[in-house]
């Protein structure tokens, strides 16, 4: 009675308007803890808005929506020192099922919605809800009573209690039939009873709590937060009066999905959680690494089912294992795991860890360059080459040179590397000497026939590949750079390159010696290293090259050989195994038809004098014939010489432009001459000048640029000088001046023209042998006269005879200012240069010396530069090679 009166004072103090009273967070909760049915029949009687005690609709929102456990807070880290805080982070593992229960509870309600087995024993407190259907449609709620019977209207009270959902059905439908004929009664459970539990021990929220009558012991670790940090997850005890009617183990759960010992709770039951016993570490390769609690007499194999297994790259033979021994001491111990009977008994505090297994294949060989699959396959013992490629269209690139593979083997535990030559052709139709047996861990190389990605590119596309074939390129391509990365690694020599120290380097340099540095590059290496093919020798055999030159040593000489000369790829070579002349030559892709077969040269170190060298001359066609006399067997450091044929000429080629009956691209003979090739032309036309003919040739053109050159770095040094003397002065050229200077300078190309008379090359009185690239360019008749530099206005005019200079300077508008009258000179029309007497330079017959094409230059004056000597000095040299280039051009 005093508890109901107190529940009318609290409604009444809820709902009143003045808001004097807000009820406490115990008065809150003490009205939650009564059944819904007693709520909303209390807030129905005195018109009370359930929400406004609850917080939330009651008849909208169902129990089961509700959440009654939220997550724990997060605890806050601890400040780090610096040490701590740069100090490289390991992998932490956490006790194994903790979190799974981790939360905080929010609630003591029941839910009420759940699902209700027919195995269900209906107690005092149940509600049952009855339908009837047939003759008579009614409904009703009715409870179990504390003497364990229903009351249903117009029928006998019924025992229920102890009885089981599904009997407690089949019973009231055959009372129901019997007594009310012609219906029928559906029945199903309303609300549950509530009942109190405890839970002790290491729970997260030890106490007493009021739950549903479904509880099980896993539902009672919920509603308590989970558990603590030191509890037991396999010792969870169920106390009833005083006794344990249960021991339910969570691994069993956790692990293999065993629910048998979860079971359902009673009112006053105990769930005790009592502290963790021995817990192992487990860590590394395993599937499930954590910390696991153990139980008595449990084995190594036992722990290894709780961490899941092993990983496939677990190396289960050494496993570590480290150990508090009974000297308050660490100790480690090394298990194999992988026998049939673990020789180890896990204890309390050890931490087990399971390493990987080595990154390296063991029992397989591998496949780089250009093949159609390249990668790791198994080997066996007996394996050929010929079973790995069985046909060349099926199994190589079509760019794969076919005379020339290698096979890499490891010799020993170091890791040193030997060398076999073969030849892949050969191999695929099993001759011996080229099918070589394999061994575990070999690797197999094919290169490209193309060493110049831009040549491999045209071959491939004067191919026709179809599209199969080309989507193939790229997948090989792609696969390749990590094979080849992978490949790098097992021999060990891989480096990466440092781009600050090139840019640091390059940075101190001044612009000239950048310059002769970058030229000094582009004529030591024919190519750039991004110039190369992908299977090219330059990139798959640099790894080789390297690791040859690093395992080298005082026993054993370096495995490196070199061959120059006519050959189509010369350089340096691995030193392969029985290597001989004929297959340093496949090496090297073959003799170049210029080679000469009857004699070639090996220079060799003299054994047991390195300072001495002896020079082995032998018949090359014998030896690439395979005569033992003449096939030498090559040593380390041995360099062939494949010589030229004597008064070989390749294809040189002389160009004809302009006036010739048959101008184009000559291919010329050794020695023959300018006048023999305008013969072959058909000579001349009708409008040809002979007299202006210009005639360039490559070899001067490349003098003149490196006369460009070195006139770019003695302006440089000059500069530098005269900057430094004029600095006291305060006059001095800035470095932004100088450098555009030399720019400018390095600008200027090299014309590479040769002066000749062709008049008289055409009358066999002068003689001109030809060189490859030359070119004769024979213009039409001319009729002007050009005037250029310091004029008024540099343009042409029509030549007229007997005028003199004088005329066509004053038709350009005579000097400027700064023109130097006295040096004025004249370049013929054939490239010649005629400087006028000054004593007759106004005579009349100064006007011979000007023909039609001739130009007449008019120089700069110096004396009418200002005092800054350095920029009048640079700007006098472009300005003099631009004049005489563009009087060139007008020729």
């Amino acid at each position: 009675m005093f508890f109901k009166r107190f529940l009318v004072t609290f409604l009444l103090l809820a709902t009143a308007t003045a808001n004097a009273f807000t009820p406490s967070a115990s008065q809150i909760e003490q009205f939650k803890k009564l059944p819904k049915a007693q709520q909303e029949a209390l807030a129905k009687q005195y018109g009370v808005d359930l929400s406004t005690i609850t917080g939330k609709a009651a008849s909208s929102q169902s129990q089961d929506e509700v959440q009654t456990i939220q997550s724990r807070e997060e605890v806050k880290e601890p400040e780090l020192t610096d040490e701590e805080r740069f100090k490289p982070k390991q992998d932490e593992i956490k006790p194994f099922g903790y979190d799974l229960f981790a939360g905080e509870p929010t609630t003591f309600m029941p839910s009420e919605n759940a699902a209700v087995p027919e195995t269900y024993l209906i107690g005092r407190g149940d509600q049952l809800k009855i339908n009837f259907y047939g003759k008579e449609s009614e409904s009703y709620e009715v409870n179990v009573d504390r003497e364990g019977r229903i009351n249903i209207p117009n029928l006998s009270p019924v025992e229920v209690a102890g009885l089981t959902f599904g009997e407690i059905k089949e019973l009231i439908k055959a009372k129901v039939e019997q007594e009310i004929i012609g219906v029928k009664a559906f029945v199903s459970l309303g609300q549950l009873r509530s009942m109190r539990i405890l839970v002790l021990g290491e729970a997260h929220k030890p106490g007493s709590y009021s739950v549903s009558s479904l509880t099980t012991v896993s539902h009672a670790l919920f509603i308590s937060g989970g558990v603590s940090e030191i509890a037991s997850l396999r010792n969870i005890q169920v106390k009833r009066a005083g006794k344990v009617v249960a021991n339910f183990d969570l691994y069993d759960l956790l692990i293999k999905g065993d629910s048998r010992n979860d079971i359902i709770l009673k009112p006053g039951d105990v769930v005790f959680i009592p502290p963790v016993g021995s817990q192992v570490a487990v860590e590394g390769l395993v599937k499930r690494p954590a910390i696991f609690e153990l139980k008595n007499n449990e084995s190594a194999q036992d722990l290894l089912k709780m961490a899941g297994g092993l990983k496939p790259e677990a190396y289960a033979q050494k496993a570590i294992v480290e150990r508090f021994n009974n000297h308050n001491a660490k100790e480690i111990l090394s298990v194999n795991f992988s026998a049939k009977e673990v020789a180890y008994t896990p204890r309390d505090g050890d931490r087990i860890r399971f390493n990987p297994v080595s990154l390296q294949y063991q029992n397989s060989i591998s496949v780089i360059g250009a093949v159609a699959r390249p990668g790791n396959y198994q080997w066996h013992q007996g394996k050929h080459i010929s079973d790995v490629f069985t046909s060349v269209r099926g199994d190589l690139l079509p760019q794969a040179d076919l005379s020339y593979a290698l096979l890499v083997r490891e010799i020993n535990i170091s890791g040193d590397i030997e060398v076999h030559q073969f030849d892949i052709a050969q191999a695929i139709v099993k001759t011996a000497g080229h099918d070589l047996e394999l061994q575990a861990n070999d690797k197999l190389l094919v290169f490209s026939r193309f060493e110049e990605k831009e040549a491999e590119e045209l071959a491939l596309t004067n191919m026709a590949l179809t599209e199969e074939q080309q989507a193939q390129q790229v997948k090989v391509l792609q696969w390749h750079k990590y094979q080849q990365k992978e490949f790098e690694k097992y021999i060990g020599v891989l480096e990466e390159e440092d781009p600050f120290k090139k840019a640091q380097e390059e940075a101190n340099l001044t612009i000239a010696q950048l310059a002769k540095q970058r030229k000094a590059e582009e004529e030591t290496e024919e190519l750039a290293p991004e110039d190369y093919s992908v299977f090219s020798r330059y990139n798959i055999l640099k790894p080789i090259k390297a690791k040859l030159k690093q395992q080298a040593s005082v026993k054993q000489a370096m495995q490196l050989i070199e061959i120059n000369g006519h050959v189509t790829y010369p350089g340096v070579y691995p030193l392969t195994v029985g290597a001989e002349v004929n297959e340093l030559i496949a090496a090297a892709g073959g003799l170049l038809e210029s080679a000469y077969i009857e004699q070639a040269e090996i220079t060799r170190i003299v054994a047991g004098d390195s300072s001495k060298v002896e020079h082995i001359k032998f018949n090359l066609q014998k030896a690439m014939l395979g005569d033992s006399g003449d096939n030498r067997v090559l040593r380390s450091k041995d360099s062939l010489n494949i010589f030229s044929i004597p008064n070989w000429q390749e294809n040189v080629k002389v160009e004809l432009k302009g006036e010739v009956k048959f101008p184009g691209v000559y291919t010329i003979r050794r020695g023959e001459t300018l006048t023999n090739l305008l013969e072959r032309a058909g000579g001349f036309s009708e409008f040809a000048e002979e007299n202006a003919a210009i005639f360039t040739r490559e070899s001067i053109r490349k003098q003149e640029q490196q006369q460009l050159a070195k006139l770019s770095e003695e302006l440089r040094r000059d500069i530098a000088q005269k900057s430094f003397e004029n600095s006291v002065g305060g006059t001095s050229l800035s470095y932004e001046e100088m450098n555009k200077l030399l720019i400018d300078l390095a600008d200027v190309e090299a014309v590479g023209r040769l002066v000749i008379d062709l008049p008289l090359i055409v009358e066999d009185k002068q003689k001109l042998v030809l060189q490859d690239g030359d070119t004769l360019y024979v213009p039409s008749k001319r009729d002007s006269i050009s005037v250029i530099g310091e004029v008024n206005y540099a343009t042409s005019h029509l030549y007229k005879p007997g005028v003199a200079f004088e005329d066509y300077i004053t038709l350009s508008g005579g000097l400027k200012v700064r023109a130097d009258e006295e040096r004025i000179y004249i370049i013929k029309a054939n490239g010649s240069v005629k400087i006028p007497d000054s004593g007759s330079w106004f005579a009349v017959s100064d006007s011979q010396l000007l023909e039609p094409g001739d130009t007449i230059v008019v120089p700069l004056d110096s004396g009418y530069m200002d005092n800054l000597t350095l920029w009048s000095t640079a700007t006098q040299i472009v300005y003099q090679l631009g004049v005489a280039v563009a009087a060139i051009s007008s020729i």
